[in-house]
Order: C-alpha cells, then sequence, then structure tokens
C-alpha cells in the first residue's frame, strides 16, 4: 500500500456540516465525536476527488464503480478524514495567527515522514511569530496569552509548514510570522469558539420580508484554515481494465500536484474552495 498525506488550505469558508442540529447554531461543521476536533470528511472528499476527473474506465478502476454495481469490485483509493491542524484566529496586534497545538501536531505527525518534535508551551502561554507578540503577551479572540520565546521544535514546524502556504516569499512570510502553537486547553477553547458564523435568510418574494423558518446561523471553518488528510492506494481490482499499481492510483487521484477544488456545501455561494496540496 502506498499513502500520501496533503493539506487542504481553505481559501474561502469551508462548509462540511452534519445537517440541521437543535441547537444554537442551526447547521454546525462536522466534528470528531471523542475529541470535538472540526474535520472533512473522507467520504466528501473521495467524491469531489472522483468528481473532478472524467467518467472513465481508469477513474471507476479508483475509485469503484457507480452504486448500481457496488458489488463488482472495490475501489483501489482510501480517503482518510481531513482533520484540523491549524486555525486562523483574530489578534489584536498583527491581525491573526494560525494556531495550534501539541495536540495537533501530534495527530498530524502520524501522517507525515520525519516529523518534527512536538513544541509544547505551558498553560496559557503561547509561542509565536514577531508578527503577533506585543511585548510580552499575546492576544488572540478574547485571550491574553503570556508570551515564550520560541523552542527550535516550533521553529522546525515553521519551516515545514511555510512552504505549503504558498510558494511566493511574500505569502511564506505571511505564514511563517504569524504560526503560533498554545497549550491544548486553549485550543479546544478556540476551535469552538473561533469559527466563522453567518446568520443566513430567505426573503419571500410576497411580501419582501424573512420568510417564516427561514433564519438559520450556519458555521463554517473560516478561510487560511489547515487540515490534514491521507490517501491510501493499493493495487487496483477492476476485472476488465489493466491493474493499476498503487503509484498510479496516486497519480489518478492527484494527477498534477496543488489542485484548487470545491469541497463541502453552500458552493454556490462561494463555500468550500480548498487548495489541495500533497505533501
Amino acid at each position: 500500500m502506498k499513502t500520501q498525506s496533503y493539506i487542504l488550505h481553505a481559501l474561502s469558508p469551508l462548509h462540511a456540516g452534519t445537517g440541521q442540529a437543535a441547537e444554537l447554531i442551526d447547521l454546525p461543521i462536522a466534528r470528531l465525536k471523542g475529541t470535538g476536533i472540526p474535520y472533512v470528511p473522507g467520504s466528501s472528499i473521495k467524491g469531489v476527488l472522483r468528481d473532478a476527473r472524467n467518467g472513465s474506465a481508469e477513474v471507476e478502476a479508483v475509485f469503484g464503480p457507480d452504486t448500481g454495481h457496488a458489488g463488482d469490485h472495490a475501489g483501489a483509493l482510501v480517503c482518510t478524514d481531513a482533520r484540523l491542524m491549524a486555525l486562523p484566529v483574530r489578534s489584536f496586534h498583527g491581525t491573526f495567527g494560525f494556531v495550534t497545538s501539541p495536540l495537533l501536531l501530534t495527530l498530524a505527525a502520524r501522517d507525515l515522514e520525519e516529523p518534527p518534535p512536538v513544541p509544547k508551551p505551558p498553560p496559557n502561554h503561547c509561542m509565536a511569530g514577531p508578527q503577533l507578540a506585543e511585548g510580552d503577551t499575546v492576544y488572540l479572540e478574547d485571550l491574553d496569552l503570556t508570551a515564550v520565546p520560541a523552542e527550535p521544535a516550533w521553529a522546525a514546524w515553521q519551516k515545514r509548514l511555510a512552504p505549503i502556504f504558498g510558494q511566493s516569499a511574500d505569502e511564506q512570510q505571511v505564514f511563517s510570522s504569524r504560526f503560533a502553537v498554545v497549550d491544548d486547553e486553549t485550543m479546544t477553547f478556540l476551535w469552538e469558539t473561533a469559527t466563522q458564523l453567518d446568520q443566513r435568510v430567505h426573503i419571500s418574494p410576497d411580501t419582501r420580508t424573512v420568510a417564516k423558518g427561514a433564519l438559520w446561523l450556519e458555521e463554517s471553518l473560516p478561510p487560511e484554515t489547515l487540515l490534514i488528510g491521507l490517501l491510501l492506494a493499493e493495487q487496483s481490482r477492476k476485472q476488465d481494465y489493466r491493474r493499476l499499481s498503487p503509484e498510479e492510483v496516486l497519480q489518478v487521484a492527484l494527477p498534477q500536484g496543488e489542485q484548487v477544488l470545491q469541497f463541502g456545501g453552500k458552493s454556490t455561494v462561494g463555500r468550500g474552495r480548498c487548495r489541495m496540496v500533497p505533501l
């Protein structure tokens, strides 16, 4: 089996939802049950990759047959969920930061080759780029965190992730100067409260007022969010087509390296435009 890790970089608000919920937020984003970490389901990622390809025999060998012929053979590509890796959080100083935590980096390290050591700031402290710190304090949302000197491990992750954010020196500088690591408890608070909320309405064409029951609150991951996932490929099983190697399967799934694709719901209002960057 061949594996390929990738980053989803949200270029617009990303709504991978779970349907309606009997909560304050009518349309929440998907979160892992045990941890509450936001994610994009692997089924959604596989569907988007399949739709981006032509419906050829090669595509069927990689992704599997349509529903009516599902028993013919299994697909050769496995798409894991894409899990939150870094969340853009507004900052009083420096506009916003790319914020992650030891837990998120430890989970991400499972999907990376030769990952750097994980930095571990103390509770209520933050290791941050120079753009975020004002004196000895970092202000994220409503939190005042004590800035601590960056460890070599922080610098190693900064260097590892900056090229993913963009190819130009200016783009990489945007990330490098705003990369921040907080403790896990602070990060839990942020991924629960620092997402984007939009109030949506439907206007009745007859009265030009909000239609009854057509006012709802919708949650999204904000633009610049980074998520990490994994593609796993094995030899194809389609009987009447040449057997594709795991390397060929990945080449069909991600034929030209980095791509811009639409993930999640609400695509007609610009939601879900993402860069998919193989690592």
